[in-house]
């Protein structure tokens, strides 16, 4: 075992472990960890014939994380039968022999680049541009669209209250930082007029249906060779409720004429192929419904988004996470409330 696995799997115990759930045959082989991704660790193995990849929250995991990963799982299994792309899933386990007290879901591992991170050359044409942006915003409607009780997720999630609960939700969890003694984050910028807003704006109806919870650039997979998005990836806030929340979250992180979130060459690229308005008519078509209080709900966006990276950065500050990438997350978490904050002034 190399050494940057020390604590993550043990793969002889993995070996095990595989045998037992039916995956793959023969040793497992070329182990390694790798990048990407703030709160769990993934390491890619090959046994036999079949390369996968195992997922695992991080060394500091988050106090629910085990429940995400199971979470994760269920939705993956629940996807096969759908057009929406994902990672084929294989099995999910708590056994503390292959990874310690951590929960764990195989997987079949996808091949390809994150458009969020890296943009091969050959893929930096305005076609092939575009064509990945469409593929994004036509997949997120393709999520929308999954009859999520035919898939057995009916009790995944509490669609009923679902955006009235979200601004208390939010702003308790952004005072729960407080009682970290070691946090020093300031107000973020205009988080009660944005608060406020919300709350008095929320929309009176709205068709229930399967949510990512994190969609956005950097959480996609395109094949290369051929450039077809292959798959979804991290679902492990997934749930029932709103998915024109997971709209005007994806929306919230692109740039726009007032600068970016968070400083990247390859998501710029990305956005600059299709306007916001290109985008929104296309997630239209594909949903076959018109979308109402898109301001809300990116405002809604930003302001759920901003405040789960500012609690890594509170986690960052009582030496829980990544220093470096706590800051890092609360530069963004600074930068969604200020276009918040200006959405919201701009549509009293």
């Amino acid at each position: 075992m190399t050494a940057e696995l020390d604590g993550v799997v043990d793969l002889s115990a993995l070996r095990r472990w595989l045998d037992v759930q039916g995956v793959g045959e023969g040793e497992v082989a070329d182990a390694r960890l790798l990048t990407g991704g703030t709160q769990n660790l993934l390491v890619r193995f090959r046994r036999g014939d079949d390369d996968l990849v195992l997922r695992r929250p991080g060394r500091r995991p988050r106090q629910n994380a085990n429940k995400l990963i199971q979470r994760e799982a269920r939705v993956l299994r629940a996807l096969q039968p759908t057009a929406v792309p994902h990672p084929e899933f294989l099995a999910v386990g708590e056994d503390e022999s292959v990874a310690g007290p951590a929960a764990f879901v195989v997987m079949r591992a996808v091949d390809g680049f994150n458009p969020g991170e890296c943009l091969p050359q050959a893929y930096q044409s305005p076609d092939r541009l575009r064509s990945i942006a469409d593929q994004g915003i036509t997949t997120l409607a393709e999520i929308a669209k999954v009859d999520y009780e035919a898939c057995g997720l009916g009790d995944f999630g509490r669609p009923e209250g679902f955006l009235h609960r979200q601004v208390d939700r939010w702003a308790a969890e952004y005072s729960s930082y407080l009682a970290v003694p070691e946090y020093r984050g300031t107000r973020l910028p205009g988080f009660d007029h944005v608060r406020d807003y919300l709350a008095t704006r929320v929309p009176a109806t709205f068709k229930a249906g399967l949510m990512h919870g994190d969609y956005h650039l950097a959480n996609l997979i395109v094949e290369d060779p051929g450039g077809r998005l292959a798959a979804v990836v991290d679902w492990e806030m997934s749930t029932i409720g709103d998915p024109l929340l997971d709209l005007g979250r994806y929306l919230a992180m692109l740039p726009d004429e007032h600068g970016e979130i968070v400083p990247s060459a390859e998501v710029a690229m990305v956005a600059g192929a299709m306007s916001q308005e290109e985008l929104v008519l296309r997630y239209e078509e594909c949903v076959g419904r018109s979308v109402a209080d898109l301001d809300w709900y990116v405002v809604l966006g930003a302001f759920k988004l901003g405040i789960i990276l500012e609690g890594t950065y509170a986690r960052a500050s009582a030496g829980k996470a990544d220093t470096k990438v706590g800051l890092m997350l609360h530069g963004a978490a600074v930068n969604l409330f200020d276009r918040a904050t200006r959405i919201a002034q701009e549509a009293a």
